[in-house]
């Protein structure tokens, strides 16, 4: 395999470039006119993650309007419990609603097998297919799946809470139980992610949302050593694909995380310190970190803030991006100020 061209994966191969690659998370959503559009003839969020050619549609418009240098699979990470057996709905303005087999809570016998979750999941790949050819050729797609901790906080509470009491509490009460859900989520996510590669993602990102709500001991048993787990099979199977880890909220954790988990790169929520994770990087790439907040203020505001990062991170391998998903009051066009304020 020769040097990559691609912008971004250049930079996860470890060189810093003058002009950083771009790209926001959340790039596809409601902030969006043609998403909204996009999303009504879907009829359902479901519906739209699960019709490639509408997947697909909603992936392209954000790289049509801006020009990003990454594309990431639109898709929601509750699929995977979805296709393992889990009940899944969304709530308009109240978000996913998430509920065991009638009769069987925390049952882990009634999910089904890692081989079992395609049948379910065959519309993602057909997705992911579709994106690899119709991308331009400098854009670099991203496949995605949520870090197991994450994943389990909804399949503990039934839905997204302040502070995942009800997954904290069964990792306590119940340790080797929640040990084989994280486990079973673990293997299922190398699955998931080798099909996505497999499809042609050329980059695999490990959302672990939640990670900032574990002690210590927790994160590394839950947060740390499952995506370990995940980076060194995908390596194996997947020679020179690069992973991005993003244990948002992690804290001073995020220097055991970048010493153990063996990826690529990093992203960094707007909390952390640039000089810090700089520090602790273990020769990563870092992904990050302006604060989303800015896409919806813009001016002078966005243009200090983009300005500073980019300063903090002169010389470190680096993807602009921001420390959270565009929120949908962002406005549109702020997002030309930044790719303006980046690239010049």
């Amino acid at each position: 395999m020769g040097s990559p061209t691609k912008t971004l994966l250049r930079v996860l191969a470890g060189e810093a470039l003058a002009t950083p690659p771009v790209w926001l998370m959340r790039q596809a959503g409601r902030y969006l006119p043609e998403y909204r559009a996009t999303r009504a003839e879907a009829g359902s969020f479901l519906d739209l993650c699960y019709t490639p050619h509408l997947a697909e549609e909603v992936t392209l418009q954000p790289i049509r309007r801006y020009g990003f240098d990454a594309s990431i699979l639109f898709a929601d990470i509750l699929l995977l419990p979805q296709a393992l057996g889990m009940e899944l709905r969304f709530v308009e303005g109240e978000g996913p609603r998430m509920d065991w087999p009638a009769g069987h809570e925390r049952d882990l016998a009634v999910l089904k097998t890692v081989a079992e979750i395609d049948a379910t999941l065959n519309p993602v790949y057909e997705t992911v297919r579709r994106l690899a050819a119709s991308l331009p050729a400098e854009t670099t797609l991203i496949g995605f799946a949520g870090a197991p901790w994450t994943v389990a906080t909804y399949m503990a509470a039934g839905r997204g809470t302040p502070d995942q009491a009800p997954a904290r509490h069964w990792a306590h009460s119940a340790p080797e139980s929640f040990d084989r859900l994280i486990g079973l989520l673990t293997e299922a996510t190398i699955h998931y992610l080798s099909k996505q590669i497999e499809a042609g993602a050329e980059v695999v990102m490990l959302f672990d949302s939640w990670a900032g709500s574990l002690i210590p001991p927790l994160f590394h048993r839950h947060a740390i050593a499952p995506a370990a787990r995940i980076a060194e099979a995908l390596a194996a199977k997947h020679p020179g694909i690069p992973m991005i880890g993003f244990p948002k909220g992690a804290g001073a954790m995020y220097e055991p995380y970048a010493l153990e988990v063996p990826c690529a790169g990093m992203a960094l929520d707007q909390h952390m310190p640039i000089p810090f994770a700089r520090r602790v990087a273990n020769g990563k790439a870092l992904m990050g970190n302006l604060d989303p907040m800015m896409m919806v203020l813009g001016g002078d505001t966005l243009r200090a803030e983009a300005h500073r990062i980019l300063e903090e991170m002169d010389g470190h391998p680096h993807i602009f991006n921001l420390g959270h998903g565009i929120t949908p009051d962002a406005d549109p066009d702020h997002v030309h100020q930044l790719l303006k304020a980046i690239r010049g």
